[in-house]
């Protein structure tokens, strides 16, 4: 066998897989690795949609922490990987740095738990695909949400000036 029929034949298996997978009941995440130690896998199944490409998810991770009025900021790295083998991506959380926060007096002198999100930059914005889960592992003390985005599909016109 040639290396261009090798090539197809593992393309054509892994766009064939994950399908199979979910209509036998077998797991979706079978391929992607165990949450390592310190770490947990999160994982966000998309549903179905019309029109996927008009849609984009959003992975926001965070910590619920103890806020007042004055804002709080929390750097992370967000890596894209790729599981051997199967091409399919997923997503590392690391680098958590520790919480800063601006140092305004805060008349109230009130507090609140609130979910402070994690900025991970624009690696975060992934592309809608319901065909594969999208799995986060991040630190065990780091929870993972998600928001959907949507445009429409009309474009407007741009004026020349």
């Amino acid at each position: 066998m040639t290396k261009l029929s090798l090539g197809i034949a593992a393309l054509s298996l892994m766009t064939v897989t994950m399908p199979a997978l979910a209509q036998s009941g077998a797991s979706d995440l079978a391929p992607f690795p165990a949450a390592e130690e310190g770490l947990t896998r999160q994982v966000i199944q998309l549903e179905e949609q019309p029109n996927e490409d008009l849609l984009r998810v959003e992975v926001v991770a965070g910590k619920m922490l103890e806020v007042d009025c004055n804002r709080v900021m929390i750097s992370a790295n967000l890596e894209t990987k790729t599981v051997e083998g199967w091409g399919y991506d997923y997503l590392v959380v690391d680098q958590v740095s520790e919480p800063a926060k601006t140092l305004m007096a805060c008349p109230d002198g009130k507090t609140e738990t609130a979910f402070v999100p994690l900025n991970l930059g624009p690696e975060a914005v992934r592309r809608y695909n319901s065909k594969l889960p999208v799995v986060v592992y991040a630190p065990a003390d780091i929870s993972v949400k998600y928001r959907i985005w949507r445009t429409d599909e009309a474009l407007s016109d741009a004026v020349a000036q």
